[in-house]
């Protein structure tokens, strides 16, 4: 059956996002998640690619346990790199474009200002470099390809480090939050709008000028992981109608981690703006929303 749009890793966070939009996009879906795929498996890709005969392809699929894939290697690279290149090389065989997210952690984080596209790479442990890689073979393997490279992700749907503060604020008298770590909070509904825009103009085959290549997504604004959890308690505190715990700013050497993160995590999203039309909208305002669901 042919379709507009095959979904892998469905059932993650942003993958549920653009399972669940799609149908308002105006595009046929077939929304697989791992049990349904395995991205890392290629004569399934091959086969299951054949079966659905897709105009486009969006990989959410990804291994993103991001301290586990130290002692994890083989695995996290299985799926961020293998099933990438798997994905690339069925788009190329069948005349499909691909649209793979990626990460921030592709680069070092020791920019001042917010990376562009073509700033240079460097992850600094195994997630990033899996990411990296699987980056490198999708554009060395079709030239139809979007990659969509994103930063602190979280929704309704799966774990994500909102769903993590409020927990613990029912749980602990006080937060003890990350200050200096700074990116840009990015609601996976308002990421899954921006792909499912992307993929609809590919699909209706009008794709602007320039329309390929690597994109970079998130929120609009930038914060502290500290900076963050407060706004998120403050946004519940009047919600609720209680006073939350309180956030207290630690540094990154206060809480060590088996991987190292970037500090600068600012992702320059102007070139999305310019070649599509697209920019998300302030992450303040997008918490809100995710809030308003899940409160």
């Amino acid at each position: 059956m042919s379709v507009d749009l095959l979904l892998t890793g469905a059932n993650g966070q942003l993958g549920w996002e653009v399972a669940r939009r799609a149908a308002s996009a105006g595009l046929s879906v077939a929304a697989l998640a791992h049990a349904d795929l395995d991205v890392a498996e290629g004569a399934k890709v091959r086969e299951t690619v054949a079966t659905h005969t897709p105009k486009v392809i969006v990989n959410a699929a990804a291994y993103t346990a991001v301290d586990k894939a130290e002692s994890a290697r083989d695995q996290a690279f299985a799926v961020n790199r293998d099933g990438p290149t798997h994905l690339a090389e069925s788009c190329a065989a069948t005349g499909a474009a691909l649209i793979h997210v990626s990460t921030d952690y592709v680069f070092d984080g020791t920019k001042l200002g917010a990376y562009l596209e073509t700033d240079p790479v460097g992850p600094l442990g195994a997630y990033g470099a899996s990411k990296l890689a699987g980056e490198e073979e999708v554009r060395a393997r079709t030239p139809r390809h979007v990659i969509l490279r994103t930063a602190w992700v979280y929704g309704a749907h799966g774990g994500n480090f909102v769903k993590t503060m409020l927990r613990l604020a029912r749980e602990r008298p006080e937060l003890r939050v990350v200050d200096d770590q700074r990116g840009c909070p990015t609601a996976a509904g308002d990421l899954a709008e921006a792909v499912l825009a992307i993929a609809s103009r590919i699909a209706r085959g009008a794709v602007p000028a320039d329309g390929f290549g690597t994109f970079h997504c998130v929120g609009a604004g930038e914060v502290s992981w500290c900076g963050f959890a407060r706004e998120i308690m403050a946004q519940t505190g009047s919600r609720l109608g209680k006073t939350p715990p309180p956030v207290t700013a630690i540094t990154t050497a206060d809480y060590p981690t088996p991987a190292r993160r970037p500090a600068n995590s600012v992702l320059d999203c102007s070139k999305l703006q310019r070649v599509y039309g697209l920019s998300l909208r302030p992450w303040q305002a997008a918490l809100a929303e995710v809030l308003d669901g899940l409160l």
